[in-house]
Formats: C-alpha cells, structure tokens, sequence
C-alpha cells in the first residue's frame, strides 16, 4: 500500500486540528507520492502544502494547511521496514549467531534509507542508478558507507556478490554532488590487509573531504561458523604490530588534511594491550557509535567524575561488564571506591554464547552474566551497562528480562549508563536509598 501509515499525531499540533487520527495514511504532499519518511521530509519543507489522506474508510481527503516557518505538522509514523541485504558477506555476524535470540537480530538490512535516517553502515552493492540518482537529488547527506576494499573483484569477494557496481564510481559521483560519506572497512587478516588495505586507505583519502572519515575495526568471529569461509583472527600480536604500522599513517593523513581522517577502532587497542591515543585525536569523535574513540572518551570523562567524587554512604556492589574494557573499567573503580568508600567489585564476564573471542560489553547475554554470578555474594546491588540491553524493551540479547536476571541471582539490578558518569550516578543513588534494614525488593 503506497503512503505513510499514521501511527499517532501530536496533541494540539496542526495534524491533530485537522482531524487526522491514526490508521490514516498521508500519500502524497502536493501532489508527489510518498514513499517513505524521507520523501515526507522533503517534499513537507514548504509553508503551504496540500496533503492527500486516506482515512480509514477508504475516504480521501484534501488538507490544504498554511503553517508558520519550521512548525511541526505532529505527524508520528510507523518506522519504515528496513530493504533486506542481498549480500553473503564471508565476515557477517548474522551468519554467526545462535539460536534462540531476539528475531529481528536475524534481520540483515542494506538499507541507504536508515543510512542517512540513522547512521547504519550500508554497502550500497544492493542499489541501482534510480536510487543514487535519488540520494543526489534529495540531498540524502551524510551516509556511512562499508566498503571494506576499493579493489572491485576482492570486494566482490568479501561481499559474496558479484556484477555490483564499483564502490568508487557510485562514491566518486557522490562526491560530484558533495555528499558527505563516513566509511568504514572490517578488517579480516590476510584477505584485505596489506596492499589491499594500502590501496583502500589511498582511495578513499583521494576523496577527502566528502570522504570525512575511515574507520578500521577488527573482523568479529563467533564460534557458531559452521559451513562459513575461514577467516584468521585479529590477535593481540597481530594488532600490535597493526597498530605500529597504522598508527603514523593516520597521524600523516592527519597533519596533511589538517583533521583526523583514518582512525582504528579501540579493539585492537585492546587486543594489543596498549595505551590509546589522546582523545584529541579523534576529532569531534565521527565514528564513535563503530566502537572508535569509546574507551578514550571513558577515560577521558572518569577523570572528571573522579575529580568530583566525595564520600558516600559505604554499601558493596558488584559491576558487569565485558573482557574488553575490564582493565580500564577496573581500574576508575578501584579509583571511585578509594574516593567514595563504596566497595565496587568489577567482573568480566565470558561470553559463553558468542565464545570467549567475543569480549565487548553490548554482546553479553543475560545467561551469561546468571551463570558467572551465580552463587556469588554480589553486595546490594549489581550494576548492569545499558549497552547490555535493547533500548526501550529491557531484553538482553537471550531474551531474558532485568526481572528474571534478580530472580536468577537473588539481588538488585540496576540498569546504568554505561558512562562514568552514569556509574557515579547510580552509586549515589543507591547509597542514599539505602538503609540497615532496607531490603532491595521494597
């Protein structure tokens, strides 16, 4: 059905005058088809437009609505289904997970829509000329592009698709129009490290500054690949001596274009056992949501928190997290506890689910956390990072709820930003909150 299904509208805003109610569906702004959000966006940019709505008895409506410059229209719409990804890339993670967990992480979108919309990671090797015609036209800019190598036959290859036009011809024409791209390439050792890389990396900088960013995160491999293509392992020698050769070509193509441009992800920091680079040199962190700069900027902020901390009221807590950030999340709170007087007891939990080469803290499964807390004497609470849980709904990735991880293990879970500032947070607030007699479900 062509149109945007209206899931809501704003009390007293021009939608809600004109009696428009859910279940309608707008179709077109003065007189162009919608499509989706975006088109609703950009043809709803004047002050005077003419809405068509098909009410839900099959009625159409002509609203004609004159609204003062940048005035909400209180439309709130369904979210748009996500284009499914017709890639068999050799690396992907859905292709490595288990049974059992929420159904839409099974999904694979490859959708440029939620590109812009929303900063997903795209390869646009599922599109066609209509499509980039219309990313130009509409002015869809940034977007976050994966592209993984700039040689056509070993992106074919990683990709698991072939006949897709060349990533630097769709990218060069985007830059003809002055579309801002974040990119990013998944390393796997051996395949497009290396020259391949080289020629990545000299390709892409070719196309700064409409190319603003390029980020390098390691391969992720679970131990659920049956049937899958072997890929090596990023080790913690082989992001060592990643970093050693990687590290001062971003610092040159920093100091040529006079801003941060390649930047590696904090995983091989982490791997490697090495301190990061200054948070400086991050820019204004463009690839912090594909784990760059997440760790700096932590330590970074714990300074801060740690400055302000004062004595509270003494309790004992225990804090879960990932493998990965362990040593520097230990020791900020080694560091609160000494300022606080608060006994917080840090734990790295193994990610049975996944395997153990998994070690970030937003794929841990609440099984996971019951079985290496179980039986423990956790204190008056356990501290659990939001990044743990899906936004809105509670639900680790097993499906297991916050309330059946405290019937699991008999105590408190508190849910915390996964901040220094968020930790701060919580501990002040449970100390206040706490009493000799108190009983964590009152």
């Amino acid at each position: 059905m062509s149109g945007l299904s209206i899931e809501n509208v704003h009390p007293g805003s021009i939608a809600e005058e004109m009696e428009i109610v859910p279940g309608d569906r707008l179709t077109s702004i003065n007189g162009h088809p919608l499509r989706d959000i975006i088109d609703y966006n950009y043809f709803s940019a004047e002050e005077e437009l003419t809405l068509e709505i098909v009410k839900g008895d099959g009625e159409i409506w002509d609203v004609e609505i004159e609204r003062g410059e940048d005035e909400p229209l209180g439309f709130i719409f369904q979210a748009p289904a996500p284009f499914k990804c017709g890639n068999k890339c050799i690396f992907c993670f859905v292709h490595q997970l288990p049974s059992g967990l929420r159904s839409p992480l099974y999904v694979k979108d490859e959708d440029y829509r939620l590109s812009f919309l929303y900063g997903n990671y795209v390869t646009l090797a599922n599109i066609g000329r209509e499509e980039i015609a219309r990313i130009i036209e509409q002015r869809l800019s940034p977007l976050y592009i994966s592209v993984h190598a700039t040689d056509a036959a070993l992106r074919e290859r990683l990709l698991g698709k072939v006949g897709i036009i060349p990533i630097m011809e769709i990218m060069e024409e985007l830059v003809a129009s002055r579309i801002t791209m974040h990119t990013q390439v998944v390393l796997c050792p051996g395949i497009n490290d290396g020259t391949a890389l080289e020629k990545t990396v000299a390709d892409l900088a070719s196309l700064h500054p409409c190319v603003a960013s390029l980020a390098v995160v390691p391969v992720g491999l679970t131990r659920h690949r049956k049937g899958l293509p072997f890929l090596q392992p990023v080790t913690k020698e082989y992001a060592f001596s990643f970093i050693a050769e990687w590290e001062p070509r971003a610092a040159a193509l920093r100091q040529e274009f006079g801003e941060p441009f390649l930047f590696l992800a904090d995983e091989f920091y982490l791997k490697a056992g090495i301190p990061f680079p200054p948070l400086e040199s991050y820019g204004d962190l463009p690839q912090l949501e594909n784990g760059v700069g997440m760790a700096p900027l932590f330590l970074a902020e714990a300074a801060t928190v740690l400055e302000q901390a004062e004595p509270l009221t003494p309790f004992r807590a225990t804090v879960a997290t990932g493998k990965s950030p362990y040593r520097f999340l230990a020791h900020f709170l080694k560091t609160l506890a000494r300022k606080t007087g608060v006994d917080l007891n840090p734990v790295a939990v193994s990610n049975r689910l996944f395997g153990t080469s998994v070690t970030v803290t937003g794929l841990i499964s609440g099984g996971d956390i019951a079985a290496a807390l179980k039986g423990r004497d956790l204190g008056a609470a356990l501290l659990i990072p939001d990044v743990m849980l899906k936004e809105g709904e509670g639900l680790f990735l097993d499906e297991m709820t916050v309330d059946g991880l405290e019937d699991s293990l008999g105590v408190r879970v508190i849910v915390v930003e996964a901040t220094p500032q968020g930790i701060h947070d919580a501990i002040r607030q449970l100390s206040a909150s706490l009493s000799p007699c108190s009983s964590w479900r009152s």
